[in-house]
């Protein structure tokens, strides 16, 4: 396909700069303390994610000056590595374990989790067959079921580990780019339906969670974290606390109490009640716009894209990191059963700062070819 290149969305790129910048702050002032603790260096944290956005965004230039359309033809070798990688990780041995759940594959520091990469394969497979197979998608069976069976085995693996997390992810943003596709809203919430009355009996999620008491009190918890304040309901109340605290202008930068050892993981998955904390409902409301104006650019991205499989492509990279991002504030405000989900291109961590760097690199890659 012969389409004119362009210049990169210049406004995507500044929205995903500010995010950064704003998560390496907050991974700073966050982590002073436990950094001091640990390491005896309060700047531990800070360097490691300063040099991981530096790696992120040299993946996100180098993925950028790829064609679209090269995912297009490897996408089948994508998705068959990301089952192979799913099934070594859930092999006693292989996979590390680490707080009760085998999701990394490497060697000490330096390991991966498949489950990210999984997610961009699958997005990339699903919007090459839906591309190819675009007058069946509102046919359940020659349509539908095959994306969908792909999607199941996907989730399965992945709940092995176990990772609910990234599995409602996945299954979230395989449905939104089925709606795109054009699929029948009736199949899609019939198979909604199924799916939650199939994980209601002997082997769902709930009746696994209820085995281990742990995975059901997190279900649980958030209905009431005030009837076990001192364990299962601990984290999200101190992640309550710092948002009280902070009010409307916030406790001021640097001066967060929750993060002299009360909030539990407070520069990873819950840096958005240290951010609240700190910089008060001012802060909090323009992260959450930083993120409106991610998903405003990326859908626009996906709108203008020149064919059928880089829209798609577009629609699934931006609905993914979108609904990462509503997962991890919708848990840290107590509003849906904790996930582990970090809050992309805030949280500390350098493998999926670095995957949802390449993701955005996606993204701006088909903004190059897009139409005006």
């Amino acid at each position: 396909m012969q389409v004119q290149r362009r210049s990169p969305d210049y406004t995507l790129m500044a929205v995903v700069a500010l995010l950064l910048g704003i998560g390496v702050v907050m991974v700073y002032t966050s982590s002073t303390a436990i950094a001091e603790a640990d390491f005896g260096n309060r700047y531990y944290f800070l360097v490691r994610q300063v040099i991981w956005v530096g790696i992120g965004l040299a993946a996100m230039t180098f993925f950028a000056s790829i064609s679209p359309w090269y995912w297009q033809k490897h996408s089948r070798t994508a998705l068959l590595v990301a089952i192979g990688l799913l099934i070594l990780v859930i092999i006693p041995g292989v996979g590390i374990e680490r707080l009760g759940a085998r999701r990394w594959l490497g060697y000490g520091q330096l390991s991966f989790q498949p489950s990210e990469v999984t997610k961009f394969a699958y997005i990339m497979w699903l919007s090459t067959y839906l591309a190819k197979y675009a007058r069946d998608v509102t046919d359940f069976v020659r349509g539908l079921l095959p994306p969908v069976l792909v999607m199941g085995l996907l989730f399965g693996l992945i709940m092995l580990q176990p990772d609910l997390g990234t599995s409602m992810t996945l299954a979230g943003t395989g449905a939104l780019m089925l709606f795109s596709a054009g699929a029948r809203l009736t199949h899609l919430a019939g198979l909604g339906v199924v799916v939650v009355m199939r994980l209601q009996r002997s082997s769902s999620i709930f009746a696994r969670a209820k085995i281990d008491e742990e995975r059901w009190s997190r279900i649980t918890t958030f209905l009431n974290p005030w009837a076990d304040p001192t364990d299962s309901g601990y984290q999200i109340i101190q992640a309550l606390l710092a948002f009280g605290s902070g009010g409307l202008f916030g406790v001021g930068l640097g001066e967060s109490r929750q993060k002299y050892f009360y909030l539990p993981e407070r520069h990873t998955d819950m840096i958005y009640a240290v951010l609240g904390e700190e910089l008060g409902f001012i802060g909090a409301a323009l992260v959450l716009l930083l993120f409106f104006a991610f998903a405003w650019r990326g859908y626009r991205i996906a709108i203008q894209a020149p064919d059928r499989f880089t829209s798609l492509l577009a629609a699934g990279v931006t609905s993914l990191i979108t609904l990462q991002a509503a997962l991890n504030i919708a848990v840290v405000t107590a509003s849906v059963p904790s996930t582990g989900i970090p809050l992309p291109f805030l949280s500390y961590g350098g493998t999926s700062l670095l995957i949802t760097l390449s993701g955005v690199g996606i993204l701006l890659g088909v903004s190059r070819y897009c139409r005006n």
